[in-house]
């Protein structure tokens, strides 16, 4: 029986994306203004940046433990394998959750083939995880084998190279601790951050909106390996256009390229807010 790819809506997977790869998408909670919303069920990613526009503020949460263990006891009783990937843990405690729910349900269900994977990353970074796990499973991959990609082709050499308008949203949520010291009251300049360790941590600054895509590219040229035959990811806060001017700067650089471009989800979105702009890729 095929491998079911499970994986959570800070993936920032599109509904398309996620159909096209038969992908199961867990909502983690959005509050906003102090009601809770499933992602994705309850709130996307537009009214969430109008949202934070127009000044509210925004949090989130993971997902329900409950929801966790429907799910995951939904393929169980089919006798369906699975693995959840799942947003990284240093950001969330959604995988721990899981990985506790994971034992409860091989208890009951000891027969199943299930696995909990912490993806080290974040939004589309670990979006291009799953669907590389989903390709796999599709070629009738055993779980072993899946595993085994993952960790030795994504999860330790995936990059996330991103830039925010505004850090202040980064650092309200407690995400960026390092990043307050490093850019404290520095105007007009665009923050380049990566994450390390499974941590969102800053890497330099660059002064206006056209360095900055010059300086992705350049990073993504001194990290990355085979970049032709990869799957090129980019994600957007509400600004498809930079999204596409990122595109073609890559574009220019190495020709054609298989890209996958989406918008930021209310979950990251939550915490990196409008403008936001990142660039996936797999590194030496």
């Amino acid at each position: 029986m095929r491998v079911q790819i499970i994986t959570d809506s800070a993936s920032d997977l599109s509904e398309d994306l996620s159909q096209k790869h038969q992908l199961e998408v867990m909502p983690l909670i959005v509050i906003l203004e102090e009601k809770e919303y499933y992602d994705r069920e309850e709130i996307d990613s537009k009214s969430l940046y109008t949202a934070l526009r127009e000044g509210k503020l925004a949090k989130t949460s993971q997902i329900p433990p409950a929801r966790i263990k429907e799910t995951f006891t939904k393929f169980a009783k089919e006798g369906q394998p699975f693995i959840y990937i799942g947003l990284s843990s240093e950001i969330s405690g959604t995988y721990q959750s899981a990985a506790v729910i994971k034992n409860e349900v091989q208890e009951e269900f000891p027969d199943v083939q299930m696995e909990v994977v912490d993806s080290r990353g974040a939004s589309l970074g670990y979006g291009l995880m799953a669907i590389h796990a989903s390709k796999l499973a599709e070629q009738g991959k055993s779980i072993e084998e899946i595993l085994e990609s993952l960790k030795s082709s994504y999860i330790e050499h995936m990059e996330h190279i991103f830039t925010v308008d505004d850090l202040d949203f980064l650092q309200r949520g407690g995400r960026v601790s390092k990043a307050s010291a490093f850019f404290g009251g520095m105007l007009k300049i665009k923050p380049i951050l990566h994450v390390e360790d499974g941590k969102l941590v800053p890497i330099e600054k660059v002064r206006g909106k056209n360095k900055v895509y010059k300086r992705m590219v350049e990073i993504m040229e001194e990290r990355g390996v085979n970049l032709q035959s990869q799957l090129i990811g980019i994600s957007h806060g509400d600004d498809l256009e930079s999204a596409e001017k990122l595109k073609e700067a890559i574009q220019d650089k190495y020709g054609g390229q298989d890209f996958v471009i989406t918008e930021v989800g209310a979950t990251i979105g939550s915490h990196s807010g409008p403008g936001t702009l990142a660039l996936f890729f797999l590194n030496k």
